[in-house]
């Protein structure tokens, strides 16, 4: 008859239909992706997360002794089985000063494991005015089992920072990252002497 339907027509227009949804749904993925890029680069921009696997540039300043600015460290772990903390809970220092501060991070597993911290910043405008010169977060951390490790952050904030920010927060938060032969190579050699404690002077 003429007005019967076909099954199997109607399975193979459905399953067309849903093929033409698939293909939609991979392009918006696709196209998703380019637009991830520059989406990612504002927020770089604007939490100060550019280039966090590299040294600041600091020009020779002029340290500003008449003003004091209050630098509170926080430490995180993320879906990590480490402890990490700062030796300080907080320094006061003067814009255009040198400084140091140490951070602690120990592997409580059993297990070697890769880990990278990320900086920010609390307000987030003070970000681009905090300049690191050697920072544990420029790499990946591998420790060994039951591995304690001292690491520094040397920095200076600019003079020019405005004068509404009394009060700065330093925040690091380590994630678990895929480690290489590298990474386990290197936490297999003995550390360099840059990466021990330094007293500040």
């Amino acid at each position: 008859m003429s007005g019967a339907h076909d099954p199997r027509e109607e399975t193979r227009a459905a399953n067309r239909r849903l093929l033409q949804r698939l293909a939609v749904i991979a392009v918006g993925m696709f196209g998703f992706g380019f637009l991830l890029v520059p989406f990612y680069e504002q927020i770089c921009r604007v939490t100060g997360l550019r280039n966090i696997d590299r040294a600041d540039t600091v020009t020779n300043t002029q340290v500003v002794t008449d003003r004091t600015i209050r630098l509170e460290l926080d430490s995180n772990v993320r879906h990590l089985a480490w402890t990490f903390r700062s030796l300080e809970p907080f320094v006061d220092i003067h814009p255009g000063e040198l400084r140091q501060v140490v951070y602690e991070v120990t592997n409580t597993t059993d297990r070697t494991i890769t880990g990278q911290a990320i900086p920010s910043y609390g307000p987030l405008h003070a970000a681009p005015y905090f300049r690191k010169l050697e920072c544990f977060c420029f790499a990946k951390q591998t420790l060994r089992p039951g591995e304690t490790r001292k690491m520094p952050v040397v920095f200076v904030i600019d003079p020019k920072v405005p004068a509404d920010l009394g009060t700065i927060t330093l925040s690091y938060t380590f994630f678990e990252v895929e480690g290489g032969a590298n990474d386990n190579q290197r936490a297999a050699t003995p550390r360099e002497p840059s990466t021990t404690t330094r007293s500040d002077s």
